[in-house]
């Protein structure tokens, strides 16, 4: 049987989402690092001792899943969560956020670059009144040169497009129970994030850090998993490509006509005759390509509708190990990654000066022997 401290009932309890795919090289540190975090919080009264940790395996081909499994059925401080198959990164986050029932989530990868340390901080802006807290990167200095390029190109780009983003920040946060509710009714088959809960628009800050060097394995996002997460970003929140078909066909129209008067010129006032090859392949090949690039943009857009109205579950979940799951019941579809209702939890107030007002009531309370 679990107890439940008076001191538990006034400090608010953590959630620690990590998305895994493939990492059994690095679960046996992360477990032992993430669980030293949870202590080292609840010790000093930041945290419910009744703080977890929520593994989410996507689809992992090693043994990351036996790894977790085990992990899960010998300490009840980890929930490991197992995906039918490989669903991607952000649903897989998506599943670990939909398991939480704590008052605060913090989401983090599982090689741990962003360090746990941070996690404080971020705990300590959720108590001072903050519903989102963004982890952003001071400095890339363990990226190569070619991945630091293209990541400050895209957040510039992203930004110029509209699409309010946090600059150098990826998947690194705290969210509230309120704000992870919310987030769990956008009905997007077609997840990206780090732009979503930028739309939430609770109150939010930011917590500084320096990334750390990957402590074992590989990158799980190559260049072409960046490249599809970036074009998703864009054609999530931003409609700026389409309008920027209209601009290209009007400065293509203008060429075109230009061209057309420069024919019409020479053919009447020149008796140099005109070249009739090039001056019919360069338009037709220049508007050819033109209108292609426009279907590419456009068919992008309309597969982004096709795949949004078949209203398909963004995942399934093949096993959790370590808690009840969220009931099925009344959300939704939750466990089938379908968007629940909200629960109307209001934003609780963790300020040090209000703690004692709070009153919430916890699933497992037991009161102590000495109470009772």
């Amino acid at each position: 049987m679990e107890f439940v401290t008076e001191a538990d009932l006034l400090a608010p309890s953590l959630a620690i989402v990590v998305p895994c795919y493939n990492e059994e090289e690095v679960i046996a540190d992360t477990t032992a690092e993430l669980l030293k975090t949870l202590e080292n919080l609840a010790s000093e009264g930041r945290i419910a001792a009744t703080s977890k940790i929520y593994y989410v395996d996507d689809g992992s081909r090693d043994a990351t899943w036996s790894m977790l499994e085990k992990i899960a059925r010998d300490d009840n401080r980890v929930v490991a969560v197992a995906l039918s198959r490989n669903r991607g990164h952000q649903n897989a986050l998506y599943a670990g956020l939909s398991q939480t029932q704590e008052d605060m989530v913090v989401s983090i990868d599982a090689d741990l670059q962003d360090g746990p340390e941070n996690i404080t901080a971020m705990v300590d802006a959720f108590r001072a009144g903050f519903e989102v807290v963004f982890g952003v990167r001071e400095e890339r200095g363990t990226d190569t040169w070619f991945k630091r390029m293209t990541a400050e190109g895209y957040y510039r780009l992203m930004q110029r497009l509209g699409v309010d983003l946090v600059f150098n920040h990826a998947d690194f946060r705290l969210m509230s129970r309120r704000a992870v509710d919310t987030l769990l009714e956008y009905p997007e088959t077609n997840l990206f994030l780090r732009g979503m809960v930028r739309e939430l628009g609770f109150r939010s800050t930011t917590v500084a850090y320096a990334r750390r060097p990957r402590m074992a394995g590989e990158s799980k996002y190559p260049l072409r998993r960046m490249l599809s997460l970036a074009w998703r970003g864009v054609t999530a929140f931003s409609i700026a490509p389409l309008r920027a078909i209209t601009l290209l066909g009007l400065v293509s129209g203008g060429l075109a006509l230009g061209l057309i008067a420069w024919v019409l010129f020479v053919k009447v006032f020149s008796s140099s005759a005109v070249p009739g090859w090039a001056s019919i392949m360069v338009p037709v090949l220049f508007i050819g390509s033109v209108q292609l690039l426009c279907l590419g943009v456009i068919g992008e857009y309309l597969g982004k509708i096709y795949e949004e109205v078949k209203r398909r579950p963004r995942f399934h979940l093949r096993e959790v190990v370590g808690a009840d799951p969220v009931s099925d019941v009344g959300t939704g579809g939750l466990l089938s990654g379908m968007p629940r209702a909200h629960r109307g939890v209001g934003f609780p107030d963790y300020s040090d000066s209000n703690r004692r007002d709070r009153s919430i009531a916890r699933r497992c309370l037991v009161r102590l022997p000495e109470e009772m």
